[in-house]
């Protein structure tokens, strides 16, 4: 199955001469406007998403497949882009460094971070997958406050991708060693995407949040502990999955020497990173896992706020309802 995707997405990745892309664009309905220069390149706001044969496509995810030997200029999405090379490497060009992205690896690129590809190898396939924010509401408070549901800490690295106040400058690098099982999806993602089949938008927004989720158990299982801020985009996932699993006894000096930070450095860090505090993240944690031993366990709610982190059972009732809107009392009673 994998070949024949490959063959079938070598039929779309032909050559484009930029030159010509500019042109027609001028002539059309579409004018591309200029963001901003960088060492006097322009950067271009790419904020549509086309077909593989430059027919607009306005659905949540889009997937196209990268042009080979064809030189694109520097551009921003007003969205998220996956880039993962099938065949072959790809080099993305952020501002300030050059990323190699090995074969079936993938980066994800932040909304509005100005990037580009050099040109890849004609035997090469590279796949291209936009994340619109209507694709999934990957916000991590709108998923406590309206579902109820509490998600883990590390999936806020998703959300700030795509978040306009965060997402501008962000890449996430993710190295998944050939894994079976993250191949395997991303190949059915294609597979239902040019299939068109019925139910295939449906299917495809679960696989996407399926990727996620094996991506970050990868990444928590392969990411050595950070050292430094020279890469920030992708020391990001280690701390907050850092707070995942230490959140009942952590304290912001004893990870701050984890990292080989100044305490109040990192509290710093995560706060502009994030846009959360040191403390509000480990709140976070403790509440998600709170509420998932009131929805499938008769633990009293004494005994769960001591085994997340909270002494003091009264203040864990207050934060429970900061973010959730109800007593933990209600939470298992509307649960159940």
């Amino acid at each position: 199955m994998h070949e024949k995707i490959i063959q079938m997405l070598r039929q779309n990745n032909g050559f484009r001469d930029w030159n010509m892309v500019l042109q027609n664009f001028r002539s059309g309905e579409f004018k591309l406007k200029i963001a901003g220069h960088i060492d006097s390149e322009p950067i271009y706001e790419f904020f549509n998403t086309y077909s593989d044969n430059f027919v607009l496509n306005s659905s949540s995810i889009t997937i196209s497949v990268q042009p080979v030997k064809s030189y694109i200029p520097f551009h921003i999405h007003n969205y998220v882009e996956i880039k993962i090379p099938l065949v072959g490497n790809c080099v993305v060009v952020t501002e300030h460094e050059r990323i190699k992205v090995k074969q079936d690896n993938m980066i994800f690129i932040g909304i509005k971070t100005p990037h580009k590809v050099e040109p890849i190898d004609e035997k090469g396939v590279v796949l291209n997958i936009a994340l619109h924010t209507s694709a999934f509401s990957l916000n991590l408070l709108d998923f406590l406050q309206s579902k109820g549901n509490g998600i883990s800490i590390s999936s806020l690295l998703f959300s700030l991708l795509s978040d306009e106040d965060h997402g501008e400058g962000r890449y996430s690098l993710f190295e998944i060693d050939h894994d079976p099982k993250i191949t395997a999806i991303i190949y059915d993602i294609i597979d239902e995407y040019y299939a068109d089949k019925i139910q295939a938008d449906q299917i495809i927004k679960l696989e996407m949040l399926t990727l996620f989720s094996l991506l970050i158990r990868k990444a928590y299982y392969r990411q050595p502990p950070v050292t430094g801020a020279k890469s920030k985009n992708n020391n990001l996932l280690s701390l907050l999955l850092y707070i995942e699993k230490n959140y009942s006894e952590i304290k912001l000096e004893e990870m701050a020497q984890h990292f080989g930070f100044n305490p109040n450095y990192l509290s710093d860090h995560l706060k502009n990173e994030t846009g959360l505090s040191f403390i509000k993240l480990v709140q976070l944690q403790r509440v998600n896992v709170a509420a998932k031993y009131l929805k499938y366990t008769k633990v009293s709610i004494e005994k769960i706020a001591t085994r997340v982190g909270y002494e003091n059972a009264s203040y864990f009732y207050k934060i429970f309802k900061h973010y959730f809107g109800i007593s933990p009392a209600k939470y298992r009673s509307n649960a159940r």
